[in-house]
């Protein structure tokens, strides 16, 4: 398997970004893992401006499919006093397959002080059992763990989760990556094999510094609103110690 630390380090410089590989091995169907997809647009975003503040907040909108060899690009969209503006493309032989805009935010002064909710579990003991995806799945290189969650809803997922190789990486594309490492929520009212496609994602990072242990994050999302072939769901991402990370939106098409 290729890790995510060796996809963004093997690319190549092009105009405006880079090229590099997605590997079959993080596909899901016949596209990208989309936390895989919006990973690589972030280290464009990431290498384009020198000097960013912590990234605040993405909004990703997932055009098309996405394999093999793509470019990514970015480009500065304004930069002020306090924020930075990017946008990133990532695309294919096929055309676009990702856009992205990156918010690049400092922490400034407030009178008001509100924070979400902890959440009182723990990941996984030494010596769980985990499980993984099937191999030619993105999941096969992560681990997951499935505790028994009182009082989720019919359409709420919520899980363990940790990439196998997770050392080295940037905090950001770390927490980017494994937020949307769940499948959509609508999924426990549906056939396991019905075809779902995230098309839009807004996540919002909570914090300057995200950080777990030992990689784990509790992942949950919770589809609000599904019909007519289209869901929405609210999207949350705890680290080791419970503490909340990111939150965010997706909306996903239903084809079944």
């Amino acid at each position: 398997m290729t890790t995510l630390a060796e996809i963004l380090a093997d690319r190549t410089p092009i105009c405006g970004g880079f090229q590099c590989r997605i590997p079959a091995d993080w596909m899901q169907g016949r596209t990208s893992f989309g936390g895989l997809s919006s990973a690589i647009a972030l280290q464009a975003a990431l290498l384009a401006e020198p000097d960013l503040p912590p990234l605040r907040s993405a909004q990703i909108g997932f055009v098309g499919p996405l394999a093999g060899e793509v470019n990514v690009t970015a480009l500065k969209l304004r930069r002020g006093r306090n924020a930075a503006f990017l946008q990133a493309d990532v695309a294919s032989e096929a055309g676009l397959g990702l856009r992205a805009m990156f918010v690049f935010m400092r922490d400034q002064p407030s009178a008001v002080d509100l924070t979400a909710p902890t959440v009182p579990h723990r990941p996984p003991p030494q010596g769980t059992k985990l499980w993984s995806g099937p191999e030619g799945f993105f999941a096969a290189n992560m681990e997951f763990y499935d505790p028994k969650f009182p009082g989720l809803a019919s359409a709420e997922l919520m899980r363990w989760g940790r990439m196998k190789a997770h050392e080295g990486l940037d905090p950001f594309i770390h927490v980017v990556t494994m937020a949307d490492a769940l499948p959509p929520a609508p999924i426990r009212l549906l056939n396991p094999r019905t075809p779902l496609s995230s098309l839009t994602w807004q996540i919002n990072l909570l914090t300057p510094s995200p950080a777990t242990t030992d990689g784990w994050w509790l992942i949950g999302a919770k589809a609000e609103h599904a019909r007519g072939g289209g869901s929405s769901q609210m999207m949350r991402l705890w680290n080791a110690d419970g503490v909340p990370i990111a939150e965010g939106t997706q909306s996903v098409a239903l084809f079944g």
